[in-house]
């Protein structure tokens, strides 16, 4: 069996797997108002492209800055975080 690597993330999807790994469960309204990361799903839809393991959960009701949002994701990673995307589609299949 071919041990891989996850692939190198760079830009945006870098920023937001870091952020995800070190605040997890990360709630998707800070990647965009505190870290200026106006598409977060679409980014979290790249790592999950990548192979990266990103979960999201929707809560029903967050109370940001005040007010309070309605369906809002945290996104956190599961164990393992990356698994080579080839991998995954073996399973499908």
């Amino acid at each position: 069996m071919n041990k891989q690597k996850a692939p190198i993330v760079t830009g945006q999807c870098a920023e937001v797997l870091a952020l995800i790994r070190q605040h997890q469960p990360m709630l998707s309204l800070i990647l965009t108002a505190e870290y200026a990361i106006p598409e977060a799903a679409a980014r979290v839809h790249n790592l999950r492209g990548m192979g990266f393991d990103v979960i999201t959960r929707i809560a029903p009701e967050v109370k940001f800055r005040g007010r309070i949002r309605r369906n809002v994701a945290f996104y956190s990673l599961g164990v393992p975080e990356w698994t080579p995307p080839e991998s995954r589609e073996e399973g499908n299949e």
